[in-house]
């Protein structure tokens, strides 16, 4: 098994200490952790792309490359690239040449994306929000399988008559992930295509998913896929400390500030502390605790749903980084070597 991390960026305001985090600062912070993360033996860290002003990250290749000389063997991935508003070929262009400075450890996860700014500032409408995902994504495949690209066309992507599109991987295929919510239309369609997926559990009891990979492996298998030989992931919210008290007293504020902010947004209720604990408990979404418990609770959902990844959500929001630093540490240490001796 596989783990890592993700993060989309935060700055902002801590919420404990008042102490301000700008975008320069968190992009140097985040070539840092990822150099970390690198140095204490995780697979992935993943760089999700927003067009948002709490968000540092709007270009994860570039923020990527700024971290690749810092590292020797782990695999750098947006999570997500937003695909429907962006264009395919430079997108490869981009990972291809990450692939390139990294000698092959280049990955792309793409995904429509959890919010819609990006849209209207590229000048798409929403109205061709699948469409748009769905057409981008067969060109993105497309431009992976060789050098030259002969592409008809269609109705949210130009033709393009035989060119070449430079430069290539190293790898032979850049890695392509399909990331997923809830959605059994989007899990079908990830089997079907033969890609890996990406499932994001944020929120309820992880377990419920489960009949999603079911989905995907059944629907790889009905287009001709070997479900065996196509990858998954569980993507979510956590965080490690030395004792499970302490990892939730540091992650909850810098948490609960994002998903109240979000929640006011999108017209959901107040969380609170009392709910928070409960979704730490074996059977919640909250990933958060001591080595000892992260690896309990990530080994029963292995169990549950046979994942070969788990990328872990830690740098929520804004918090001493300090803190974040030593949970890179403990998750690349102590919780690891744990879980691929418990899966090897």
């Amino acid at each position: 098994m596989e783990l890592g991390l993700y993060t989309f960026g935060d700055v902002g305001r801590d919420p404990v200490t008042g102490a301000q985090v700008d975008p320069a600062l968190r992009l140097r912070q985040l070539v840092e952790e990822i150099a970390l993360a690198d140095e204490v033996g995780l697979d992935v860290f993943g760089l999700g792309e927003h067009h948002r002003p709490d968000y540092a990250v709007s270009a994860p290749a570039v923020a990527l490359a700024a971290a690749a000389g810092r590292t020797s063997r782990i695999k750098l991935s947006s999570a997500v690239t937003v695909l429907s508003s962006d264009d395919p070929i430079r997108v490869f262009q981009q990972f291809a040449t990450l692939d390139n400075l990294t000698d092959g450890r280049a990955e792309i996860i793409a995904g429509r994306g959890s919010f819609i700014e990006s849209f209207p500032l590229f000048g798409h409408d929403l109205e061709d929000y699948e469409d748009l995902f769905e057409e981008k994504l067969q060109l993105l495949m497309a431009l992976n399988e060789g050098e030259v690209i002969r592409w008809p066309g269609s109705a949210h992507t130009h033709q393009i008559p035989g060119r070449g599109v430079y430069p290539r991987p190293v790898q032979e295929r850049l890695p392509i992930w399909r990331a997923v919510g809830g959605s059994p239309q989007s899990v079908a369609r990830a089997g079907a295509l033969g890609l890996p997926m990406a499932l994001a559990i944020i929120g309820g009891e992880p377990a419920r998913f489960a009949p999603l990979f079911d989905l995907y492996r059944k629907s790889a298998a009905q287009a001709g896929h070997d479900p065996k030989s196509l990858k998954t992931s569980l993507n979510v919210h956590g965080f490690v400390a030395d004792t499970s008290q302490q990892a939730a007293d540091i992650i909850y504020p810098a948490q609960a500030e994002v998903m109240n902010r979000i929640g006011r947004e999108r017209g959901w209720g107040p969380t609170n502390r009392a709910q928070f604990d409960a979704a730490r408990s074996p059977n919640g979404a909250q990933f958060v605790g001591s080595p000892a418990e992260l690896v309990d609770k990530i080994l029963a959902m292995h169990e549950i749903f046979g994942f070969d990844r788990m990328l872990i959500q830690m740098a929520i929001g804004v918090y001493d980084h300090a803190q974040l630093m030593k949970a890179i540490e403990l998750l690349g240490s102590r919780v690891a070597p744990e879980l691929r001796r418990a899966t090897a």
